[in-house]
């Protein structure tokens, strides 16, 4: 079977013929001339009438269903970007077309529940990618002239250089989509063919997810709300880029907030404003380093510290410092488990009395995709024809004891620490996520497509 996720198709057809033959008939033309169309079909395809229907030369091109079923789904919206993008090209408009369009294909990825947009040329073609639950998804293509319009207004929105091509840019704008403020973080960088675009969508729906909505298990949950209830130490969320670590810090946070604490962060950048914290952004160009709020946070008479990411030795040191003087300090850390997370201390050189004294939790998370309800995982609309909607988190929770505080201070081999949580029946991310997957969440293959380390 082929793919056409990078073909070019003529949605003008869907206005010259019939929408709903299409849809009905399960078949995706993608290109006309006068004497011949071609089309993309699939084994579910009606074909009985088909050349009466068009009476010309037909090729065919067999594609898997669920692809074909996907290309033909939102058509009303592709359609729409068709005719914004083909009149802004026709009549060289950066402004009036070019912003409708922008606009229709920004509430087209809301609505779709995308975190970020990505805009990409290949030869003869421009690709509008939406990244949703984690996976990117070919949802819209053009032809390549469209792409100089675009990426030139973006910038123009951006207050980015409209001129520079050839060097990374980062820049945010704001638009309200649908009566509703949305802010958009952007990069371009240059590639062989052109550049590439990536539009992060920024808005208050991961913030206003709760500890109780992250589909944490219950008995992880209680184990991590009791340690939220500590006044000091240090607690660690841990996993690689892409498992969900800043949602469960922000939810983290949100569970924390009220008027009888101070809560600070430092964050680069800031990804979502939280009402009464005081949220600190890096900005290195001005001198504002996170060595610099770091060495100084502690004057501020915090509470609760919230450190975005502990990237090196000094970051950490502060942590464990600001840990052992009576403040609670939250953090996220690149490591793949519990046990990894401790060897990372380790690697960064941080005293063993500081780690073993000032550690009381580490949860290391994947995020997993979930069965769609709304099809029986059969794929539907809804779920883009994947069979998965949505995701939510595998973890394992690492509570640091007498016994585990006390191997970390004697720098005792990695072993014996695993030797012992075997002991105590600690639960792996594996076995959450088996768990899950006997409770018909998600499938074992997610599970282990995720957490194989």
């Amino acid at each position: 079977m082929k793919t056409i996720l990078k073909t070019l198709i003529d949605y003008s057809l869907f206005e010259k013929y019939d929408k709903e033959y299409f849809v009905k008939n399960r078949i995706l033309p993608l290109f006309e001339n006068e004497i011949s169309i071609k089309i993309a079909i699939c084994k579910s395809s009606k074909l009985e009438t088909i050349k009466n229907d068009f009476n010309k030369m037909i090729s065919f091109l067999e594609i898997e269903e669920l692809e074909l079923l996907f290309m033909l789904s939102h058509i009303e919206e592709k359609c729409l970007l068709y005719s914004w993008a083909l009149k802004a090209i026709s009549q060289n408009s950066l402004e009036k077309y070019i912003d409708k369009f922008l606009q229709e294909l920004l509430s087209f990825s809301i609505n779709s529940r995308a975190s970020d947009i990505h805009i990409e040329q290949y030869k003869d073609v421009v690709l509008f990618k939406f990244r949703i639950d984690g996976r990117l998804k070919t949802f819209f293509t053009f032809n390549s002239e469209f792409f100089k319009l675009i990426s030139s207004y973006i910038k123009l929105i951006s207050t980015l250089d409209m001129t520079q091509i050839r060097l990374p840019q980062d820049g945010r704008f704001a638009l309200n989509i649908e009566d509703k403020k949305y802010d958009f973080r952007v990069s371009t960088m240059p590639t062989l063919e052109a550049e590439s675009i990536v539009l992060r969508i920024l808005d208050n729906k991961n913030i206003n997810k709760n500890l109780q909505t992250l589909g944490i298990s219950s008995n992880l949950f209680e184990i991590l709300i009791q340690a939220l209830k500590l006044t000091q130490g240090l607690i660690l969320i841990s996993g690689p880029t892409g498992s969900g670590k800043t949602t469960t810090l922000y939810s983290i946070l949100q569970e924390l907030n009220c008027e009888e604490k101070k809560i600070i962060t430092v964050e680069d950048p800031i990804e979502y404003k939280i009402d009464s914290i005081c949220q600190i952004p890096i900005n290195n160009k001005i001198g504002l380093s996170f060595e610099l709020v770091l060495k100084n946070i502690l004057r501020q008479d915090p509470d609760i510290i919230f450190i975005g990411e502990i990237r090196d030795k000094f970051s950490l040191d502060i942590a464990l410092q600001a840990s052992l003087t009576g403040h609670l300090v939250i953090a996220s850390i690149h490591a793949n488990n519990a046990i990894e997370t401790i060897l990372r201390l380790i690697d960064l050189q941080a005293d063993p009395f500081l780690i073993s004294s000032t550690l009381k939790l580490v949860m290391a998370q994947r995020l997993v995709l979930n069965y769609c309800n709304f099809c029986a995982s059969q794929g539907c609309p809804k779920c883009n024809y994947t069979k998965y909607y949505d995701r939510t988190i595998i973890a394992e929770i690492l509570k640091v004891d007498e016994k585990i505080s006390s191997m970390i201070f004697k720098k005792s081999d990695i072993n014996e620490i695993k030797d012992y949580l075997e002991k105590i029946n600690f639960k792996t991310i594996i076995d959450d996520g088996k768990q899950k997957v006997k409770q018909n969440q998600t499938s074992l293959e997610e599970v282990y497509k995720v957490a194989s380390f």
